[in-house]
């Protein structure tokens, strides 16, 4: 029988506005028109929409950012499950998992996930749109800013340091990093949607200016406006609506904790572990069946760490398993196939999940995958903090 949760539920829509630089809208505005997009894209009506799951972007730290109001402003009436949420980049596959439940305990029938943000203002760099938040200008002061002021704040400082362990345990390579960056920029070039087309080479990579050694720019995700909205329906539903089903065979959580605690091994050991442990376990599988991966990536170490700790290969390997290439396009585990958060876009979790969903589809076009039978995808977030994960497929996921 497998387990109970196993097809519970189905992503049956998937709405997406335009990525980057697009200014002239609220973060509101833009959930809004996801939202809209993927009710359509379903084949469903606003009325027949019971659930509302929203989660911010980093403008919702900073003050601004979606929050409650989105039911009211897309004229929601009468929901059974509406809930904000955030746990950074684990969000958009919590949410799913959270729908999932919902909708398997009776609780809600077809529930819309949210993300949405602009950061980016018009004339300002990438760096500016997240700058306010990574120097926190409330940021304690005395003994309690001593890291602050030694340049320890922000998301760069920590990934640095968890690669940098990475490779003073294991002799990971600055060519290995760049390989992943390399790959996902060949899938990018497919994907219309992308922010990043051109081709680039691994010179292009080690050319790129140093962020945080040994991070390079090329190293780094994007900044982007934009929105993206999906629906979580019941299998017995799914079937018979507007777009091919993705059903969720698999789907868990893993955060570490505390990973300044002495003794943690957090740049090493992320919540991977625990997530795989539980998604493989319910969808009945292990990594070797995986056609697909779309792993968080805002950086590409977060790539080769998550790898290793859903076991494509053992701790300490991924710099030599993926520098043959194989994560791009014709390798033999294709991985971010839509340029992922380095070339694609970024919108925290949902960029793998978007992407998981069209290539469960069939509908990738130039860098659709032929066997996509079981698609991974990830969410991470903090300083590899917290993680969530799903294993989708287009065949139901019960007998």
């Amino acid at each position: 029988m497998g387990h109970r949760l196993r097809g519970a539920a189905a992503i049956t829509g998937l709405g997406m506005t335009p990525m980057g630089r697009i200014y002239g809208k609220s973060a509101t505005e833009l959930a809004a028109d996801a939202v809209r997009a993927a009710i359509a894209d379903a084949g469903l009506k606003k009325s027949d929409i019971d659930g509302l799951l929203i989660n911010p972007g980093i403008t919702g730290m900073t003050g601004g950012g979606i929050g409650l109001n989105l039911q009211n402003y897309l004229g929601m009436d009468e929901m059974r499950l509406v809930n904000h949420m955030n746990a950074a980049g684990s969000t958009a596959a919590q949410m799913i998992q959270y729908a999932t439940m919902a909708i398997d305990a009776g609780m809600a029938t077809h529930v819309v996930c949210v993300f949405a943000d602009n950061p980016l203002k018009e004339g300002g760099s990438s760096g500016a749109a997240y700058g306010g938040a990574a120097r926190n200008p409330s940021r304690p002061k005395g003994m309690a800013g001593l890291t602050a002021a030694a340049g320890y704040f922000g998301a760069n400082t920590p990934y640095a340091l968890a690669a940098r362990r990475h490779m003073a345990l294991y002799g990971t390579t600055q060519d290995q990093l760049g390989t992943i960056a390399v790959g996902q920029r060949q899938w990018a070039t497919m994907n219309p949607l992308a922010q990043m087309r051109e081709q680039i080479t691994l010179e292009d990579y080690h050319a790129s200016r140093w962020i945080i050694e040994p991070l390079h720019l090329l190293d780094c995700c994007l900044v982007s406006n934009g929105a993206v909205a999906v629906i979580v329906s019941p299998p017995d539903r799914a079937a018979s609506m507007a777009q091919p089903a993705v059903y969720i065979h698999g789907m868990g959580q893993g955060h570490p904790g505390d990973h300044n605690a002495a003794g943690s091994d957090w740049e090493t050991e992320t919540g991977g572990r625990l997530a795989a442990k539980t998604a493989f376990g319910m969808a009945g599988i292990g990594p070797e069946d995986i056609d697909v991966c779309e792993l968080y990536d805002c950086y590409t170490y977060t790539v080769l760490v998550t790898l290793e700790d859903y076991g494509f290969c053992k701790k300490g390997e991924g710099g030599p398993f993926v520098e043959d290439g194989k994560l791009g396009p014709g390798g033999s585990l294709p991985t971010n196939t839509g340029g992922g958060e380095l070339s694609g876009y970024y919108m925290w979790g949902m960029t793998p999940i978007s992407e998981a969903i069209i290539q469960a589809r069939g509908q990738a076009g130039e860098r659709q995958v032929a066997k996509h039978d079981l698609v991974l995808t990830t969410g991470n977030g903090g300083s590899l903090s917290y993680h969530a994960a799903l294993v989708l497929s287009p065949y139901p996921g019960r007998s």
